[in-house]
């Protein structure tokens, strides 16, 4: 594994052929948190899949060079490297845990950095938790038309997990397992074609 700042980068051994990066961007400030748990069986899931290298963006780590800057010409360069991380990805992970009806603020401070144009026709998967229910709400009133303003490609299954599906930070409702096999079967063609990673 390497790190940068605000990023963790696992890449696993893999026959030959090309290899699809994955991206999550992380909103959750906690670590661990409840967000990466339900992150983790998506990308065991997909890595059951697909070859795969996965990278982590921790929005709320990137720190005050990050959060002190208002345009992307202002960015320094770690954080223009992370940007640019997300932007070329293959495959992007948009993880959230909700907060008042709605993503986290730091969240969208990475994404209003983000170039308007990077994130377009790029498969984004879609991904939340939060204390019930009724939260499920904000991957479809609150992140998809997010990433519809960049013309990204959301995939249609998006995963949400309560509070109760969780012990700790350890996913345990074998509906949102399904969910996720759902969501990522329903386009892991699509993802196959889509891999640039060198083999």
């Amino acid at each position: 594994m390497k790190t940068l700042p605000g990023i963790e980068t696992e890449a696993v051994a893999r026959p030959a052929g090309p290899i699809l990066r994955v991206v999550v961007v992380n909103g959750s400030p906690s670590r661990p948190s409840k967000t990466m748990g339900l992150v983790s069986v998506i990308l065991d899931t997909l890595r059951g899949m697909l070859p795969i290298e996965t990278s982590q963006i921790d929005v709320y780590r990137l720190g005050p060079a990050f959060t002190g800057t208002i345009e992307r010409e202002q960015v320094p360069a770690d954080v223009a490297a992370q940007l640019r991380l997300a932007e070329e990805a293959d495959l992007l992970i948009a993880a959230v845990p909700v907060y008042r009806g709605s993503y986290p603020g730091m969240f969208k401070h990475f994404f209003d950095l983000v170039d308007q144009y990077a994130l377009v026709n790029k498969p984004v998967l879609l991904a939340a938790t939060g204390g019930g229910d009724h939260h499920a709400l904000v991957l479809e009133h609150a992140l998809r038309p997010l990433f519809a303003f960049f013309q990204a490609l959301t995939i249609p299954v998006a995963v949400f997990a309560s509070a109760g599906d969780f012990d700790g930070t350890t996913l345990l409702n074998p509906r949102v397992y399904g969910r996720i096999e759902v969501a990522l079967t329903d386009v892991v063609d699509l993802l196959r074609a889509r891999a640039t990673g060198p083999g």
